[in-house]
């Protein structure tokens, strides 16, 4: 009896903390979108978005174990960090894009293109013909140190040069996920 109890008792916080996540990542998408939308013009007829979102969660891969490597944080927290770094997800933004502007966030909406596939950027980026147009790609999110801590990778690419991107890492105090730090900052 007291291994069916501890089982479902594992099973129960297990499905928290999965909710938990799920709604930390809108929360998390948001507080990017704030940051790298903030100067971008509101979408409206005739006028080109130059800012476009790529609606799959990129996979946490091998460059993690290089941000682990700078940060004492991290370091302290390598097994657990590292136990989620998988290049096979195949998960999308779309859910939680959903959830952040379902009768929500208007303003910051008309601001945010929809979720984009690389090749419909492509399209809207060739017909375009100039080399304006940046496509923010974020990773999974990593959560680590009892959900208190998170870091997830931001990339802009753009068709020839003047790519970019960091890991950014997240703080949650008092219920309210804050940008603690930027990490593995790099540009081309």
């Amino acid at each position: 009896m007291k291994t069916v109890s501890f089982l479902l008792v594992a099973a129960l916080i297990n499905i928290t903390t999965v909710f938990s996540q799920e709604a930390d990542n809108v929360i998390i998408l948001k507080i990017i979108f704030n940051k790298y939308y903030k100067n971008e013009k509101v979408i409206a007829k005739g006028r080109l978005q130059l800012l476009d979102f790529y609606c799959k969660k990129a996979p946490n891969n091998e460059e993690v174990l290089e941000v682990i490597s700078k940060s004492e944080l991290l370091q302290k927290n390598a097994v657990e960090i590292k136990k989620q770094i998988d290049i096979t997800i195949d998960e999308d933004w779309s859910k939680e894009y959903n959830v952040l502007f379902d009768n929500q966030n208007q303003y910051l909406k008309s601001k945010v293109n929809n979720c984009y596939s690389f090749e419909d950027y492509k399209k809207v980026s060739d017909r375009a013909g100039e080399n304006n147009q940046r496509l923010m790609i974020i990773s999974k999110p990593i959560y680590f140190a009892k959900n208190s801590f998170c870091i997830v990778k931001v990339a802009f690419y753009r068709n020839i040069e003047h790519n970019s991107g960091s890991y950014l890492l997240l703080e949650k105090v008092n219920g309210i996920w804050t940008i603690k730090d930027y990490l593995n900052q790099w540009a081309t």
